[in-house]
């Protein structure tokens, strides 16, 4: 609806075309999504990568040769994605004793049920 529409007669039918884009947006923000353009991927070299995974220059090169963590190369340099760093990172997470507990817990009461 145009702002240029908008009278006396036409409030009703404003009123409600305003209610229902306020819907939408605070269902955008619920939901988590932010009505901007999404952030592009900027890609970042070895020694930032080094930075953010906590590891020396020789123990990245050795995680690239053997596939084991992701990077992408353009002639000679290599490149690498942050948040496919902090993915690779998370990855990686041990679980704690209770998680353990937990789950052996959970397999034992189906494994128990099934025989039953």
């Amino acid at each position: 609806m145009e702002a240029n529409d908008i009278s006396f007669e036409n409030l009703p039918k404003a009123v409600a075309h305003l209610v229902n884009e306020l819907a939408e947006i605070k269902s955008l923000v619920v939901k988590g999504q932010s009505p901007t353009v999404p952030q592009k991927r900027v890609p970042i070299g070895i020694e930032e990568a080094c930075r953010m995974i906590g590891k020396a220059k020789p123990t990245v090169y050795a995680l690239v040769r053997k596939r084991l963590l992701p990077c992408y190369k353009n002639g000679k340099k290599l490149y690498f994605f942050e948040d496919e760093l902090l993915e690779w990172i998370a990855k990686g997470k041990k679980k704690t004793l209770s998680e353990i507990e937990s789950e052996a817990e959970t397999e034992y009461n189906k494994r128990k049920n099934l025989r039953r």
